[in-house]
């Protein structure tokens, strides 16, 4: 499965149902932004077929080697197997852990200006841009978190439920891709561990109250993912509720630009102020 286009087919579906509903509801400016949203995501899926004809058969298996790929197309294929935003050291600690090769921090500190200052050169030039998310109060950067520009505009924005949500689907994401790679928990690999155990650390339940015997500090992904998933239920509606209504406002009030990278916060105050 192509999970960028995947995601970029869903988006598209979500925008073409929406567009009919403001048509419906007579609503011609949503529906000039959905039209105009809609134009940027088919130009991002055309050129996703264009970067695919140029791309290694087996740059997206878990064994490619780190080293080939830049570090923006690492970033871009944790992102897109967590799902979520995410901070540079869980982005690291997780292509440690599934990935060959390492990917240091360091790395990606220049990277999220650099994305911005190539999107305002020559914006849609790319296939897709890693962004911040924006925070759901001011649609400002958020500090340290990266995102996909190909990811639905709400998906992109985090709330005051936003933080544990993530670190919610990010654990369960994880457990899923760690339950593939290595079916046999014996050859999850010491990067693997170490990141698993973090995660049942801090989720109720997700730790066995009575492990091996023989190693004490195995983490169990099936019950890792059951807990996160049971936690997740209880936060998911209301952090989504908060984000959809981020995104209306971004809509209203931003330009393309600003709703990937974010706009200065006394403004987007301003703007709500006036609502």
């Amino acid at each position: 499965m192509n999970t960028p286009l995947d995601a970029l087919e869903k988006h598209m579906q979500q925008l073409q149902q929406a567009m009919r509903h403001a048509q419906m509801q007579r609503d011609h400016n949503r529906l000039k932004d959905l039209r105009a949203e809609l134009r940027r995501a088919q130009r991002s899926y055309d050129a996703l077929f264009d970067a695919d004809d140029n791309t290694s058969p087996n740059a997206d298996h878990p064994q490619y080697s780190g080293t080939r790929m830049p570090a923006r197309e690492q970033v871009h294929q944790v992102l897109t197997l967590l799902t979520v935003p995410a901070a540079p050291k869980l982005i690291s600690s997780v292509h440690e852990a599934l990935f060959a090769g390492s990917l240091p921090t360091t790395r990606l500190a220049t990277l999220r200006r650099d994305e911005e200052r190539s999107y305002r050169s020559a914006p849609h030039s790319r296939p897709y841009y890693l962004c911040p998310a924006l925070t759901s109060e001011h649609l400002s950067p958020a500090r340290a978190l990266l995102t996909i520009s190909i990811w639905p505009l709400e998906d992109r924005i985090v709330g005051p439920l936003s933080a544990r949500v993530h670190f919610l689907t990010s654990a369960i994401k994880f457990a899923e891709a760690t339950q593939r790679l290595t079916p046999d928990p014996e050859t999850m690999t010491p990067a693997a561990q170490q990141l698993m155990r973090r995660y049942a650390l801090n989720i109720p339940g997700a730790q066995a109250t009575d492990p091996e015997p023989h190693n004490s500090t195995y983490c169990d992904p099936n019950l890792l993912r059951q807990a996160a998933q049971q936690e997740l239920a209880i936060h998911t509606d209301t952090d989504t509720t908060d984000r959809r209504e981020a995104a209306r406002h971004a809509r209203q009030h931003l330009d393309e630009a600003a709703q990937l990278f974010g706009s200065p916060s006394r403004t987007v105050r301003h703007l709500r102020s006036v609502n």
